[in-house]
């Protein structure tokens, strides 16, 4: 694992180190990725969840009592449902979005994948990521996990970032480009 300034250096990337090393102690990463997708999921669709995580007001007793009572609903993992206690407990709820993705990059690298963080203006089809990957894999020699966003302000086509490279095929680049052209 990176230790000089890549995962660790943040927060959120030592509480994924952790949570991850744990995982990969006990051989189950693929269920904590599993719980860690319900989680993203449940996220993305609850706005009350969202509030729970985010909002300052929530002190830390209450967050984990919350915690503890959503674990049975969501189906998790033993392991992923004690972290998210401690998180909790340790007024870090507002790192999971980041622990997630982390969480993700380190179980990627460990199955010797990379990722690509894919963004587009309106969801990829299971066909789309698809194709995707096998071209991602094509150019890189390796398998390729799709990490998907939605972002309406490209107007079209995608925006994929691999490390430090970024491959800008939207509508809002090329606009904006042909506009810098124009003005001369």
């Amino acid at each position: 694992m990176e230790t000089s300034g890549g995962i660790q250096a943040s927060l959120a990337g030592r509480y994924a180190s952790a949570l991850f090393g744990l995982a990969r102690d006990e051989q189950q990463i693929d269920a904590v990725g599993r719980s860690l997708d319900t989680i993203d999921q449940a996220l993305a669709e609850s706005a009350d969840f969202r509030a729970l995580v985010t909002s300052p007001l929530v002190s830390r007793a209450d967050s984990a009592k919350a915690v503890e009572a959503l674990v049975p609903t969501l189906g998790l993992d033993p392991i992923t449902a004690r972290f998210l206690g401690v998180l909790a407990r340790n007024g870090r709820l507002g790192e999971l979005k980041s622990v997630i993705s982390a969480v993700r990059q380190l179980a990627a690298a460990h199955r010797g994948e990379t990722t690509a963080e894919v963004s587009s203006a309106h969801p990829l089809g299971d066909q789309q990521v698809a194709a995707l990957k096998s071209k991602l894999k094509a150019r890189l020699g390796r398998d390729v996990a799709i990490e998907a966003r939605v972002d309406p302000t490209l107007l079209g086509g995608i925006v994929v970032r691999l490390g430090s490279q970024m491959i800008d095929a939207s509508i809002k680049t090329k606009l904006n480009t042909l506009a810098q052209a124009m003005k001369g």
